[in-house]
């Protein structure tokens, strides 16, 4: 990754950064999902500078970092045209080159908890042929295991506690189905520049971003 653009938000006491985040990171995620070719592979990645997850401190910062292998790709993405409905809050840098003196290299991921109702209810849905929000609300009866053989048991997948995990996070609002969730991100350093392709979130689980 040799270019950057650096993006920083702007809160202010009636717009808090958390708002901002989503309100951001919803139009870069509508831009990567225009960027990402025919095998949904989006050539910008995203950094966070100031990101946080230890010591009971979870946090993204106010900053993020677009990459690109060259700068005609980040000229392409434009992402302050992008942003330009919130330019009150939003301050776009200019494209720089990647400086050489680096802290190192990192993976910025996207983390998943395994129970997520909504990814039960999704895989129901394909299973049965329904639509989300029907695998979501209707009421599902299984045969659980018991010592003396199986009893019924009804559930319904909106009802089930929505886990947490201890990451920052964006929320965010589903393209397809409308519904919002949280893009929990975990990052983990590296020694050395791994190149890839990145998802419609700007996220990889193996491709690296510079660190500065």
């Amino acid at each position: 990754m040799r270019f950057y653009l650096e993006i920083t938000l702007l809160p202010n006491p009636e717009v808090g950064l958390n708002f901002l985040w989503s309100k951001v990171f919803q139009q870069l995620h509508l831009g990567f999902v225009e960027t990402q070719d025919a095998e949904k592979r989006v050539p910008v990645g995203v950094g966070f500078p100031k990101y946080q997850a230890e010591a009971k401190r979870f946090r993204l910062g106010d900053k993020c970092r677009l990459f690109a292998e060259d700068e005609s790709t980040l000229q392409g993405f434009n992402a302050p045209q992008r942003l330009s409905r919130l330019s009150d809050y939003v301050h776009c840098t200019g494209i720089r080159p990647v400086p050489d003196k680096l802290l190192g290299y990192a993976v910025y991921r996207r983390a998943q908890p395994k129970t997520n109702p909504e990814r039960l209810a999704r895989r129901y849905a394909r299973r049965h042929g329904l639509d989300l929000a029907t695998a979501l609300n209707m009421t599902v009866e299984v045969r659980a295991a018991a010592e003396n053989g199986t009893y019924p048991l009804a559930f319904r997948y909106c009802d089930m506690l929505k886990p947490s995990v201890a990451l920052p996070f964006i929320r965010l609002q589903s393209l397809s189905g409308g519904q919002t969730f949280c893009l929990w991100i975990a990052k983990t350093a590296s020694a050395a520049p791994v190149s890839g392709s990145f998802s419609a979130y700007g996220l990889s689980s193996v491709a690296t971003v510079p660190e500065f």
